[in-house]
């Protein structure tokens, strides 16, 4: 029986899509890889994020300054930043069916719980961790062995390619949604256990949950 869902942040709650392209192409020159423009972030949208850094030319052992570069830019966004049509309206409706909702995202903690208050979401989450970029495995285990919760009660929802992987490594399900960063044709190669295209499919998957 499904107990808990857990969501990602950018790009599956929140549209920050354009504030971190933004950010990521003044902080271009400064770590020395190329900008993007809109037309190629599309492109982007359908590699895995190991071929995004090949394509982008960010040294990976850079990338750890540079998350915590964009994060710290991003706090200043935050007022800025609006969750996607309709997904204020599902959070409530399942934190009213009883649902334990928490945040596992590679944002800073500080910046989620900011966003959540600004969109009167604030106590709608049962908890908020932050990860690594590609560390959400570890956090998703280490969270269901400290709350001792089986792996069929859960279920990830993302909108990359590294949200399926991160919920494939922990054995729990994962529904992909279409209207984040990577492609919809990208996200089924990779096999979600369900695609949805809107917020309110959410509702209609778990109510039909078995």
């Amino acid at each position: 029986m499904l107990k808990v869902i857990i969501f990602d942040f950018d790009g599956t709650l929140a549209d920050t899509i354009d504030i971190l392209l933004s950010i990521t192409n003044r902080l271009s020159a400064e770590f020395g890889f190329k900008s993007a423009t809109k037309e190629e972030l599309a492109q982007l949208s359908n590699l895995t994020p190991w071929q995004i850094l090949k394509y982008s030319g960010i040294s990976i052992f850079k990338l750890p300054l540079l998350i915590r570069k964009l994060k710290a830019e991003l706090r200043n966004e935050i007022p800025n930043i609006q969750l996607f049509a309709g997904i204020k309206e599902v959070l409530l409706e399942l934190e009213s069916q009883g649902f334990t909702l928490g945040i596992i995202t590679s944002n800073s903690r500080e910046n989620v719980l900011i966003s959540m208050k600004n969109n009167g979401l604030e106590g709608v989450f049962d908890f908020i961790d932050s990860a690594t970029t590609f560390g959400k495995h570890k956090i998703i285990y280490r969270w269901l062995r400290r709350e001792n919760f089986n792996p069929e009660q859960v279920v990830y929802v993302g909108d990359e390619v590294r949200d399926i992987e991160a919920a494939k490594r922990t054995g729990i399900k994962v529904i992909a949604v279409s209207w984040g960063f990577n492609s919809q044709s990208a996200l089924a190669a990779h096999y979600p256990d369900f695609l949805i295209e809107r917020p309110q499919q959410l509702i209609e998957l778990i109510d039909n949950w078995e």
